[in-house]
């Protein structure tokens, strides 16, 4: 069973007046999906209905391609998916965070038999990644600076940033905020969104504890920090809140 999100012609008709959000978001520019292997490419919305119509397919059969009733769930599902997406705030989503948004919309709809399918067929392609790759590397990535040269990442202040803004905080995980950016994370990103992207993975895991907002508002601070200083020396400059002190 195929469910990749391709870019491949839809085995459904579109539906006139449905997903509108899906079409406004496909359409504008600036939204990126971060492939798996760290490469960039342009968020298409309609490869959403795609990967929606070939998992409600692989389900019920090549005859359910005709069914209005799959025609209308395609479409309202897709339009659930894009909007969880873009009212985050963020420019680029992960694949991953894309698919996790299919499930949840086809858990919600009550389509169990296909969210289930869905689900198996996520987890035989992670089986077959992790053989495919025993030891991955981790690339080395850059930023895009102000002047639009490439500049090596700096990581270490990342990961400074991180663990003050966890600091004193009961229940709440550094690593589980580095590790939802690092997902964020691709080659040539620029200052603006290597500094929203952890203010954006805190976000993420606010639902599993309220402490991950009081994380989100001290990256946000160092944000803020980072722009006011640069304004004031004229040039690129930053500082954590331990080296401000």
């Amino acid at each position: 069973m195929s469910l990749q999100i391709e870019p491949v012609a839809s085995p459904v008709r579109p539906v006139p007046g449905r997903a509108v959000s899906e079409q406004h978001a496909a359409s504008e520019p600036g939204f990126q999906v971060i492939r798996r292997n760290g490469t960039v490419s342009p968020f298409d919305a309609t490869k959403i209905s795609v990967a929606l119509a070939k998992a409600f397919l692989a389900v019920e059969g090549g005859s359910a391609a005709a069914s209005r009733r799959i025609h209308d769930s395609v479409a309202e599902l897709a339009e659930q998916i894009v909007s969880g997406l873009t009212r985050r705030g963020g420019r680029t989503f992960h694949i991953e965070d894309i698919q996790d948004q299919a499930e949840l919309a086809l858990m919600r709809g009550g389509h169990h038999k296909v969210a289930r399918a869905y689900v198996l067929y996520r987890e035989e392609r992670a089986r077959e990644r992790a053989k495919a790759a025993a030891a991955p590397v981790a690339p080395s990535l850059r930023m895009t600076a102000a002047d639009g040269t490439l500049v090596p990442l700096d990581t270490r202040r990342l990961e400074a940033v991180v663990r003050e803004a966890c600091e004193g905080l009961a229940d709440v995980s550094q690593e589980a905020v580095a590790g939802e950016t690092r997902r964020n994370l691709y080659d040539g990103i620029s200052v603006d969104e290597l500094g929203l992207a952890p203010i954006l993975a805190a976000r993420t895991l606010i639902e599993t504890e309220p402490n991950y907002a009081k994380v989100s508002a001290r990256l946000l601070l160092d944000k803020l920090r980072r722009e006011a200083l640069t304004f004031l020396s004229g040039h690129a400059d930053a500082a954590t809140q331990g080296e401000m002190a």
